[in-house]
């Protein structure tokens, strides 16, 4: 590098920059180190520095960097005329990028760019750094893929030992000082996590559970947040709970002990925007904290969000029991609630929702009033409660025989199959590294080549398929004994009600169909209860 070359008048512009993975090379690579290396050179050579641009802490893949940005802006707008960096990697990693700028916008601006540590100075185009300068940009962007993808081979690892990566708790915890950072139950704010579960599962909207915690004033996770750690998590935060923040919180894992990562991820090492995983690609460490809920109560908040009607309330507030689970026999709307005022006594009643929206020429009257309605509910329940309880075991054996006969396969088959389709694609992942070791020896052509790999890869695509199909037909044997003593349970806790509740309903129905009112033939008007154990099948004769 040549010194005092000119008259000319140098007003340089310094750039430093540090991202995170720049931290481990300590104090060779810091700011300050840089600062003090470029400003001795800038003093050596007699030119003048107009500023310094910082960046720190992010990565040089990306050009969306404040102090870059700023540096730039002023090297076209001519309040700088020169550049000077410690070396190729500190303006960026992007070898496309970087080579934009120094091929064809600094040289249109006027712009002198050094970086002093590989010798590069764009006003001495005939030295070998300068001959180099596309292999030097290429392998900065080399170094960038390589430790992008180490340390989230990392990442990953860590996150399947069970180390949490969070940089905050969620709420209701706290993070652990262990080598884990394993989440710790916070005693103050997991008693409204528990309380928040339970009236979900007692069918309160999320809606609902929001007005009643805002009329109580209870701190939102972030206003928490806040007032222990000072840290704001949330812009524009309207200090009151919301929706959104109730189903994030009624989705989270963590409050039954599980510690999921890895939900998300960015696009590549150059493109940092970040993007959401497939729930199958998830990291999760089962019990890996203790838990805030019971698994009992998280899998019937699960029913209730599954649930095929959320319900309605009326203007004053009123949900009923049922709302939200029954249709209209004919015309498959759901059933409207509306209000009867007669001489005698006022009451409530179902009818189908078309006909009350649209009138009789839209769909005929489904009329049925909620005490009548009840009552059929409840005996129906006392009816099959006493053919099940009863006789217990008899129910549970032939309602798996059932589930085994719907899977048409015996277990021991399906196992022999799914170890056979595993032995398998073990077995391909071999053949394709063979083809590719041959190929490059020279043993056999790459047309050969690329055939034999796209036949064995072609065969793992379809052996990957058979695979998660019988692991699921054999899921399904095991999850059909969980659901039928869980429906039992449930039958005996509820089976003696005096009334109905919203979390009964949703506890033991999955939906009701009621029939059409017959004026006509007098018919009797049908109502057919389907619970959410498929037990009509097994009880019929």
């Amino acid at each position: 590098m040549q010194s005092k070359q000119n008259n000319k008048n140098y007003i340089v512009g310094m750039y430093v920059r540090l991202s995170r993975d720049d931290e481990r090379a300590g104090e060779s690579l810091s700011i300050e180190n840089q600062k003090a290396i470029l400003s001795e050179y800038i003093a050596e050579q007699g030119w003048t520095l107009h500023d310094i641009y910082v960046d720190d802490g992010i990565s040089g893949t990306t050009f969306e960097r404040a102090g870059v940005k700023r540096l730039l802006e002023d090297a076209k707008q001519g309040v700088i005329n020169t550049i000077l960096v410690k070396d190729m990697s500190r303006f960026g990693r992007n070898y496309i990028l970087v080579g934009q700028f120094l091929d064809y916008v600094f040289p249109t601006f006027g712009i002198r760019f050094v970086a002093l540590s590989d010798n590069i100075d764009t006003e001495n185009k005939d030295t070998p750094a300068m001959d180099m300068m596309p292999i030097t940009n290429v392998f900065n962007e080399w170094w960038a893929a390589t430790t992008s993808k180490k340390l989230r081979a990392v990442r990953i690892k860590n996150a399947k030992e069970g180390k949490n990566g969070m940089s905050h708790s969620p709420y209701g915890y706290t993070l652990g000082t262990d080598e884990k950072r394993s989440l710790q139950v916070n005693e103050k704010t997991a008693p409204i996590v528990r309380r928040i579960f339970e009236m979900r599962a007692s069918g309160l909207t999320p809606r609902k559970i929001a007005d009643i915690l805002n009329v109580e004033k209870v701190l939102t996770p972030n206003d928490y947040r806040i007032a222990t750690t000072g840290i704001n998590g949330v812009r524009n935060s309207a200090h009151l709970w919301s929706t959104s923040v109730l189903r994030t919180m009624l989705s989270n894992q963590a409050y039954i002990g599980n510690l999921v990562q890895h939900k998300s991820t960015t696009i590549s090492y150059k493109n940092h925007k970040w993007q959401r995983r497939p729930e199958e690609d998830w990291i999760i460490v089962e019990n890996a904290h203790e838990a805030i809920i019971a698994k009992e109560l998280w899998d019937r908040v699960k029913e209730v969000e599954k649930a095929v009607g959320h319900g309605k309330h009326t203007q004053r507030g009123y949900m009923h029991p049922l709302s939200g689970l029954m249709f209209c026999a004919d015309c498959g709307a759901k059933m409207r609630l509306g209000w009867n005022m007669p001489k005698d006594i006022p009451y409530f009643n179902f009818n189908c929702g078309t006909k009350s929206r649209m009138g009789s020429s839209a769909c005929f009257s489904h009329f049925i009033t909620v005490p009548v309605l009840e009552q059929i509910v409840k005996n129906d329940v006392a009816a099959k409660a006493e053919m099940i309880i009863g006789h217990e075991a008899e129910f549970k054996q032939r309602y798996l025989e059932r589930q085994a006969t719907l899977a048409d396969r015996n277990q021991a088959d399906v196992k022999k199959d799914l170890k056979r389709a595993e032995k398998r694609l073990a077995e391909l992942d071999k053949l394709i590294e063979a083809a590719f070791e041959e190929k490059v020896a020279g043993k056999i052509p790459e047309s050969v080549c690329v055939k034999l790999i796209e036949k064995y890869t072609a065969e793992q695509t379809e052996l990957k398929g058979k695979i998660t199909s019988l692991t699921q037909g054999l899921e399904q044997v095991t999850q059909a004994k969980t659901d039928v003593d869980e429906f039992i349970r449930r039958l005996k806790m509820y089976f003696n009600a005096p009334t109905l509740t919203r979390e009964m309903c949703l506890s033991l129905f999955d939906h009701l169909v009621i029939g059409g009112k017959e004026t006509v033939t007098g018919k009797p008007q049908e109502i057919h209860i389907y619970y959410k154990l498929d037990i009509d099948s097994v009880l019929s004769p």
